[in-house]
């Protein structure tokens, strides 16, 4: 009787604990391959950025609330200047999504030819919606070329530092 109750103990909390079903996905438009924890859904739509309107591309995969996110910002031009602008527009805007300032860091973000381009890191957490209910987002943001990358995990609280460490580390950039 007590292994029973041990065994459905055991099913249950498998049943409520989340699954990340990990898959490698290249990009090949956006340039980047990524692992996502679930089927990726997409989309695509034009976004204002400092007057300029631009083309993005997300792909998105959810797993118990937490949302894994890489979004493409196809940029008018190459120059370090349009970058530094895109990357800015998607840093304020994540900060203004809670309502917060974000910690951030100089991260390395990898090539997949090898090598790697500096981007930032970042963490930020607030209130977010009509509702004011909490949200934890970290995130890296990098261009390269005429591209600028937004790379997140949106969710309720702290994902797990291994799934947080898959989704960033996989990251390779064209």
């Amino acid at each position: 009787m007590l292994a029973y109750g041990v065994l459905a103990g055991a099913v249950a909390l498998a049943a409520c604990s989340p699954t990340y079903d990990w898959r490698t996905i290249s990009n090949n438009d956006s340039g980047y391959t990524v692992d996502l924890p679930a089927k990726p859904g997409s989309d695509e739509r034009r976004i204002d950025v400092n007057g300029t309107a631009m083309p993005m591309r997300v792909q998105t995969a959810e797993v118990a609330g937490d949302v894994f996110v890489v979004g493409t910002l196809e940029l008018p031009d190459a120059q370090p200047a349009t970058q530094q602008k895109a990357l800015d527009f998607l840093r304020a805007g994540l900060a203004r999504n809670v309502s917060a300032a974000p910690d951030a860091r100089a991260v390395a973000v990898p090539l997949a030819v090898g090598g790697a381009v500096e981007g930032v890191e970042l963490r930020v957490a607030g209130k977010a919606g009509a509702n004011g209910e909490t949200r934890t987002i970290h995130a890296r943001l990098v261009a390269k070329g005429t591209r600028a990358y937004q790379i997140a995990i949106v969710g309720r609280a702290e994902p797990p530092a291994e799934q947080v460490d898959q989704f960033f580390t996989s990251f390779k950039l064209y």
